[in-house]
């Protein structure tokens, strides 16, 4: 039983330690801000933010997609890889035409960063249109 305990003890030590490497070696996204709100808008009107980021980490950063959560929301992103120290720009912009009330419109960054998947966000709160 002892012998038991000793093997997992170690396999558990084995797998921190490899964990910790991946982390110390991998890309590191820092936004400047993670959502932004607009406040009210009406209802047809368009608006848009540029996400900065930087890659603190100590290898490339490459994102390898960015998925929105409706089509009223689009984002554009590098395709080349951000270098270590180096900043990049994320657009995303929502149009509130068919929406009301308060919208939440969420962006999945998806890269090779220690964390693989990031959220960003445009909030805002959709008034009717008037004539």
């Amino acid at each position: 039983m002892k012998k038991i305990g000793l093997i997992f003890g170690v396999l558990m030590m084995m797998f921190s330690v490899q964990a910790f490497a991946q982390t110390e070696n991998s890309a590191e996204i820092t936004f400047k801000e993670k959502s932004v709100d607009f406040g009210d808008i009406k209802q047809g009107d368009k608006v848009s933010h540029t996400f900065e980021l930087t890659n603190t980490g100590k290898v490339p950063l490459v994102i390898s997609n960015v998925a929105a959560t409706c089509g009223c929301t689009v984002p554009s992103w590098p395709k080349e890889p951000v270098a270590p120290g180096a900043k990049a720009e994320i657009q995303v912009s929502f149009n509130s035409a068919g929406k009301m009330g308060k919208q939440n419109s969420v962006v999945r960054i998806y890269s090779n960063a220690s964390e693989p998947i990031e959220k960003v966000s445009l909030i805002s709160n959709v008034l009717p249109k008037t004539k």
